[in-house]
């Protein structure tokens, strides 16, 4: 049977498939016994795989962390890495968030792009070659993960216990054509101590909230008397249109503003906690103090590749590093400062992070926490990523290309995979946002385009 002549006779089943998977509210909770995500993920699971194993499926649960379905014989497996989890529904709804409604051309609810729909056309697509009984040479498995929106643990959790890693597959978790780069990202917190003494002492500072976010706010507040506020308003503070001075009773309050932007690019934003890094560098305060401010203002600032840091990486696959101090904090006695920064695709952990390490450390800061996840890059000329590629350019008007992304996608969490898919190019942005839904046209799609891949992958 044609594989795409059954995906379309089997539509309507898989819609249903779909609303009653985004019925489940799969948001991380609290860890039960057996439930490591809680409650919604592991029904979702149970869901998922009592569907896979009602289609012929072989079916594992491993630990309600992860589990996965498989089709086919072989000494070699191809995967397919979907997740069930979602984020929290958020504010802004214009419907239930968890009822899955259809109205003849979406279906409508979290989840329904991020991530149950791809992972349901997967499992579609599983169940066409199933039917049809093309000859294959490799098992096809679907991982059905439960943790990919708070960091992945199911995935390792996969690996931990001895699973099978595939010699090739893809994530429906991404962007089409197909993503075979992704940029290293670095999560650092520094923090310094000292003691303040002179005219003006700083009692706070706070800027931003995450270290994926270009922080839009900066404020501090700046103890000092009337007329020192005064005087340095009038003498040495040098105006500046995004930095606004106030003369208060306690003495001065210093708010900068800036432009919002992801951490994946933050040349696109301005970060206010670099301009309110170089406005109180102006100010004279004292000793160990004065020195982080001047290393702040003088070394990042509102750089956005790490240039005066010594780490402005660059490749032609994925261009330059990124760099974002993404939160900064500070009272009487330590200042704390969050980055996020993202090296190119070919490069690698040990040509950036020693040389920040140490710029900090001379400058008198201590390392506190860092997580790392390295870059991910297969050649474009990998013979899977040919397949894929192939396979997109003939099933759909799009020009077939590969990507490397500053952000990271599920690809990350197991060998030999890349991200392929849903998104179109000129899609609209839902997932994470009020409002999801995704296009039964596209669910359709997406369940031929993994149905032929799948196939050439494995045959």
């Amino acid at each position: 049977m044609e594989l795409t002549k059954w995906v379309d006779q089997n539509k309507q089943a898989m819609v249903e498939t779909l609303q009653q998977a985004v019925r489940i509210k799969s948001v991380r909770e609290d860890a039960k016994p057996g439930k490591p995500f809680g409650d919604g993920p592991a029904k979702c699971l149970d869901f998922m795989l009592e569907k896979a194993a009602a289609m012929g499926f072989r079916t594992e649960n491993v630990d309600h962390y992860m589990g996965w379905c498989e089709y086919g014989e072989g000494p070699e497996m191809v995967a397919v890495l979907g997740h069930l989890d979602v984020v929290p529904e958020g504010d802004g709804w214009d419907r239930d968030p968890y009822s899955g409604d259809c109205d003849g051309t979406n279906v409508y609810g979290r989840g329904t792009m991020d991530d149950k729909g791809p992972t349901t056309a997967a499992l579609y697509a599983l169940k066409a070659l199933k039917d049809s009984g093309v000859p294959l040479k490799r098992r096809i498995r679907i991982l059905f993960g439960t943790n990919e929106e708070t960091g992945s643990a199911d995935m390792k959790h996969y690996l931990e216990k001895g699973g099978e890693i595939p010699v090739c597959g893809f994530t429906p978790d991404g962007e089409y054509p197909v993503i075979n780069g992704e940029k290293g990202i670095i999560n650092v917190t520094f923090s310094k101590k000292y003691t303040q003494d002179g005219p003006v002492i700083l009692k706070s500072l706070k800027a931003g909230s995450a270290f994926n976010v270009v922080p839009a706010l900066a404020e501090a507040m700046v103890a000092c008397t009337p007329a020192e506020a005064t005087r340095l308003l009038e003498e040495v503070v040098k105006p500046e249109s995004k930095v606004q001075w106030e003369v208060v009773p306690e003495g001065l309050k210093v708010v900068a503003q800036g432009v919002q932007a992801h951490a994946a690019h933050p040349e696109q934003g301005e970060n206010a906690a670099g301009r309110l890094f170089k406005a109180l560098n102006q100010l004279p305060f004292s000793g160990e103090l004065k020195n982080a401010l001047t290393f702040l203002a003088d070394k990042i600032g509102l750089e956005v590749h790490g240039e005066s840091l010594g780490i402005c990486l660059e490749d032609a696959d994925s261009g330059k590093l990124s760099f974002n101090v993404g939160v900064a904090e500070a009272n009487e006695t330590e200042l704390t400062v969050k980055i996020n920064y993202r090296y190119p695709v070919t490069k690698h952990y040990e040509d950036c992070a020693p040389k920040l390490d140490a710029a900090f450390a001379a400058a008198g800061f201590t390392k506190v926490s860092e997580t790392h996840k390295k870059a991910l890059y297969v050649d474009p000329r990998t013979p899977y990523i040919q397949t894929l590629l192939q396979v997109y350019g003939e099933m759909t008007d799009f020009q077939p290309g590969t990507l490397c992304i500053g952000g990271g996608t599920y690809a990350k969490a197991i060998p030999n995979i890349v991200a392929f898919g849903p998104i179109f190019p000129g899609d609209a942005v839902r997932e994470h946002l009020p409002n999801e839904y995704w296009e039964i046209e596209k669910l359709v799609l997406n369940a031929h385009i993994y149905a032929e891949a799948l196939y050439r992958l494995a045959k």
